[in-house]
């Protein structure tokens, strides 16, 4: 991920390294470990909600406004937004309870040994490291949700700010400069999450 990051135009606010490009990036050290069964059975709870069942259909409907074949929903949570969409739709994650929930359904793909057509990362992307490596296996759609910030000081006063989670940090502008250089182009940008309730969420379609 270095490669794509301008180091001469950094400033540190403690730990959070700022990249003049507009991402952040912090020495997340915590793993896997966050992502245990109790992390599975709260995004359980959160989708048997009123804005979490809202909240998968208005993701399915961006997604098939699209594109309709088969997509690997990456980090999915509690399985909900497979479970929303259906067919042609499949899962990773490094979650025990969620591999559990995927092998379970023999809905497990692994899309770093294989590509897919399309892929959504909804809350995710900020979470992985090397997260190049895996757009590698995305050949047309990428559909993505995450945290967008005015700047530095935004993501550090953010509720989005997780120490033990978030390794990247966006602004809209920045995440739209880090996709062009693996070559995706931005087809929509929304804020549908932030209009259901959720703070400072932006969703984005990408082609390649």
């Amino acid at each position: 991920m270095e490669y794509l990051l301008v180091k001469d135009g950094a400033r540190s606010l403690g730990e959070l390294i700022w990249y003049d490009i507009g991402v952040g990036w912090f020495p997340v050290t915590a793993g896997t470990r966050p992502y245990d069964q109790a992390y599975f059975d709260r995004y359980a709870r959160q989708a048997d909600s009123d804005i979490g069942r809202a909240l998968m259909r208005a993701r399915v409907r961006l997604v098939d406004k699209y594109y309709k074949g088969v997509l690997c929903d990456i980090g999915i949570g509690c399985g909900a937004f497979i479970e929303a969409r259906g067919i042609k739709t499949f899962g990773y994650d490094v979650c025990p309870a969620g591999l559990r929930w995927l092998k379970q359904r023999n809905l497990y793909r692994d899309p770093y040994g294989m590509k897919f057509a399309a892929m959504s990362l909804w809350d995710v992307l900020e979470h992985i490291a090397d997260f190049p490596r895996l757009l590698r296996n995305v050949e047309q759609w990428l559909f993505i949700s995450l945290p967008i910030f005015n700047g530095p000081e935004h993501a550090l006063r953010s509720k989005h700010f997780r120490p033990d989670e978030h390794i990247w940090y966006f602004t809209r502008h920045g995440l739209n400069n880090v996709m062009a250089a693996l070559g995706f182009k931005l087809i929509e940008y929304s804020n549908m999450e932030s209009v259901l309730g959720r703070e400072d969420i932006g969703s984005f379609v990408y082609r390649r």
